[in-house]
Order: C-alpha cells, then sequence, then structure tokens
C-alpha cells in the first residue's frame, strides 16, 4: 500500500516565526513557510514538517537527531550561536553537555519551542 510513498515526520512548535529564524538561521537549515507551517530540510534531502499548536507540551524524547562528524566542533559552533546545551541527571555529561559513554558521543539541545533535538557524532 505504502511502497513507493514519501513518508515524513512532523512535529508541533508553538510559534512559527520563532522556529523559523532557529531552524534557519541557528542551524542553518533550508527551511520554508508554506500554509503557516514550515518545512525543514536537511542537507541530506530528509524533510520535517513544523506545525502549529499553540498548547503544545513538548515530547520528552529527542525528536531530530543530527548526525556531525566531530561532535566537539558542532558544540562550540552551536554554542557560538546561542545554543545551550541540557544536562540530564544519571547521564555521563563533560562540561560542555556532551555525553561520551554508553553509545556514540551526543549532546541535546531545545528549540524555542522546548523540543529536543541532539547532535550525534556515531
Amino acid at each position: 500500500m505504502f511502497t513507493g510513498a514519501n513518508a515524513f515526520s512532523a512535529f508541533a512548535v508553538t510559534d512559527i516565526p520563532a522556529a523559523k529564524t532557529f531552524y534557519a538561521q541557528t542551524l542553518g537549515l533550508d527551511v520554508s513557510e508554506e500554509n503557516g507551517m514550515l518545512r525543514i530540510r536537511s542537507t541530506g534531502g530528509a524533510e520535517v514538517l513544523a506545525y502549529p499548536k499553540p498548547d503544545h507540551e513538548p515530547a520528552t524524547y529527542t525528536i531530530l537527531n543530527f548526525p556531525v562528524e566531530d561532535i566537539d566542533a558542532a558544540v562550540e559552533e552551536l554554542s557560538a550561536r546561542g545554543v545551550s546545551f541540557e544536562r540530564y541527571p544519571g547521564f555521563e555529561q563533560d562540561d560542555k553537555g556532551v555525553m561520551r559513554a554508553g553509545g556514540p558521543l551526543i549532546a541535546w539541545f531545545t528549540d524555542p519551542c522546548g523540543n529536543i533535538l541532539s547532535v550525534l557524532q556515531p
């Protein structure tokens, strides 16, 4: 039934203009606005939809992961752009917020609407 379907993911935001600025300017992604929603495209061609939901409550899990070749460089660049990295109890994170044990190197941050994102180095 869905063979050949071009499936995509979507998530809610409370503030379309703030989300557009964050994803386009802070993260440097290709973002377009259509019908009051955002189409966010990564350099690899993956696309997600961000739609407005005034009573949105962010998920307690990561909604988007961005693989990077050098997590330290990515964290430094994002920090320079004003991104703050999350600290989670029970996770061994360094002073930059990078978890370096038990899997890929990963650092979490949020968008202006509280959605959890990450950079990770496989």
